[in-house]
């Protein structure tokens, strides 16, 4: 059985970054089912081919928007997305939200690579991840939906899993408000306290206590 999950964070002025995301999400709500359904009927629809489609009529439709109505000009959204196939995680990605992939055996890698000069830097070790997080330059993004960019070139990948493997997909705001040891150790190893929580609600609330100066969401999906 085929599912997605994604996370989408808005950018722009009033509430344009909020109606972006919306764009966003109901343009994966209309288009991905139809896509499970070809997949189901074992038409051959590359997994590639559909999700870049996808990722073009997302960005296709807030550049009309902001061109169409000045209080939307210059909105945009990045975008995470996953498709979860039997033994697959599929994903899309534009922007500085993240995808985390946790196997059962421990560990923790980060599948996507930030859209972003610091990000970079970060992947070719000219910044260590204190350095990163702290960078005034950290939020300014390269790539993102809409936002008046002509075209997007999204991150497209593949990561096979096992049961009881897991992905994380969360926005900028998690990580402004985290390091990587404190999420992988709050996913893991939750103290008495933390462990009455669910991870993703526990992620959420140590980041907001931590930084809470955007908007933060974690989404956790464990593999059957």
């Amino acid at each position: 059985m085929d599912f997605a999950f994604a996370v989408s964070d808005g950018m722009g002025g009033a509430k344009s970054g909020e109606f972006a995301s919306q764009i966003t999400v109901d343009k994966i709500t209309r288009l991905l089912p139809k896509s499970f359904k070809l997949a189901a009927a074992g038409l051959e629809a590359g997994v590639d081919d559909v999700l870049t489609e996808l990722v073009h009529q997302i960005h296709g439709a807030l550049i009309a928007l902001g061109r169409s109505y000045e209080e939307c000009a210059g909105m945009g959204a990045t975008l995470s997305l996953g498709w979860f196939s039997p033994g697959w995680l599929f994903f899309a990605h534009i922007g500085d939200s993240r995808i985390y992939y946790l196997p059962a055996a421990g560990g923790m890698k980060q599948v996507t690579e930030d859209d972003t000069y610091v990000g970079w830097l970060f992947r070719n070790g000219k910044l260590n991840e204190r350095q990163a997080r702290t960078h005034p330059a950290r939020t300014s993004l390269e790539k993102a939906l809409g936002a008046g960019n002509q075209f997007v070139d999204p991150q497209l990948g593949a990561v096979a899993f096992e049961p009881g493997d897991r992905f994380l997909l969360c926005s900028d705001g998690l990580i402004d408000g985290l390091f990587n040891h404190q999420i992988e150790e709050l996913i893991r190893n939750p103290s008495p306290a933390e462990a009455e929580r669910n991870p993703a609600e526990r992620l959420v609330l140590a980041a907001v206590e931590n930084s809470g100066r955007d908007n933060t969401t974690a989404l956790l999906i464990e593999a059957f």
